[in-house]
C-alpha cells in the first residue's frame, strides 16, 4: 500500500510531536479488534517501536470506548467490524466525549470491500489503513494520526474517497467558473485553502500554491478548522468532497 505522510502537525501541535494537549512521550495505542491474533500481531509491532506503547486491547466496540476512557491513549486502531458495538459507533462515541478530545482515531478497513470507511470519517475517526498494509507503514501511520495529521489522500485512500463519496459535479474554485466562490461561512481564499487540503495538499505545498508564507497558509487552514468544527484535517477532506470544492479524481495541486 502507497501510504501517504503529510509533514504538517495539526495547528499547535509542532511535526512529529504529541497531540495538542497531551505530555511528550511514546505514542500510546488502544488495539480494537476482535480477532485475538491480529491484536496479538499488532501488539508485538508496536511495541517493537521505541517511541510507542500498547496501553490497551478491546474485542468490542463497546470495550474499545471503554478502554479509550480509562486509558486516555494517544491513539485507538479501530477495527470497523466488532460485535456489541461497530467500530463506527465506538468512534463517534470517542469523538463526541470531551473528555478524549485528544484521543485520535485510525481505521482499520478491507479496503476493496468495506463501504463504510466514509461513515467512520464521517464520525471522527482520523484516517484509514488497509489490514494487510506493511509493517513499518502501520507504524508510520499511527505516528502520521497521533500527530493531528489526516491518514487520507493522495495515494489510493484518496481515491477510496473518491469512489466512496458522490460530489457533486460542480466546478472547483481553483480550477475555473468558480473560482473565488465562498463555502458556508468561509471567506473566498478559505474556500480556496479548503479546496486544496482535499486535494491532498500540505502546509507547504498550499503555502507555494497560493503564494503564501507557511504560518500564513497554516492559520488559513485552522481558521477553516475552526469554522467548520472540524476535529482535524480528516474532516476537512470530506468537507471539500462534500462540498464540491474537489470533484472526484481530483488530487494535487490545480492546474491554473
Amino acid at each position: 500500500m502507497d501510504t501517504p505522510h503529510n509533514p504538517d502537525a495539526a495547528p499547535g501541535a509542532p511535526g512529529g510531536a504529541a497531540a495538542p494537549g497531551r505530555a511528550a512521550g511514546p505514542i500510546e495505542v488502544v488495539l480494537a479488534d476482535d480477532q485475538a491474533l491480529v491484536r496479538a500481531a499488532f501488539a508485538m509491532l508496536i511495541g517493537s517501536a521505541p517511541d510507542m506503547a500498547v496501553v490497551g486491547e478491546a474485542a468490542t466496540g463497546r470495550e474499545a470506548v471503554e478502554a479509550a476512557r480509562r486509558a486516555r491513549p494517544s491513539l485507538v486502531v479501530m477495527d470497523i467490524r466488532m460485535p456489541e458495538l461497530d467500530g463506527i459507533e465506538a468512534t463517534r462515541r470517542i469523538a463526541a466525549d470531551p473528555a478524549l478530545s485528544g484521543v485520535r482515531v485510525l481505521v482499520l478497513t478491507t479496503y476493496d470491500t468495506d463501504e463504510h470507511v466514509m461513515e467512520a470519517l464521517r464520525a471522527g475517526a482520523s484516517g484509514f489503513l488497509v489490514k494487510d498494509t506493511r509493517p513499518a507503514e502501520l507504524l508510520e501511520g499511527i505516528r502520521t494520526v497521533a500527530a493531528g495529521d489526516a491518514l487520507l489522500s493522495p495515494g489510493p485512500t484518496g481515491r477510496l474517497i473518491a469512489r466512496l463519496l458522490s460530489a457533486p459535479a460542480v466546478p472547483s474554485p481553483a480550477t475555473g467558473a468558480g473560482a473565488g466562490t465562498a463555502v458556508g461561512g468561509l471567506s473566498a481564499r478559505e474556500s480556496q485553502v479548503l479546496s486544496l487540503v482535499g486535494r491532498g495538499l500540505n502546509n507547504a505545498e498550499i503555502a507555494a500554491t497560493l503564494q503564501l508564507s507557511p504560518l500564513t497558509a497554516k492559520t488559513h487552514v485552522s481558521r477553516v478548522m475552526g469554522k467548520l468544527g472540524a476535529r482535524d484535517r480528516a474532516q476537512l477532506v470530506i468537507a471539500a468532497y462534500e462540498s464540491g470544492l474537489v470533484r472526484a479524481g481530483e488530487q494535487g495541486t490545480p492546474s491554473a
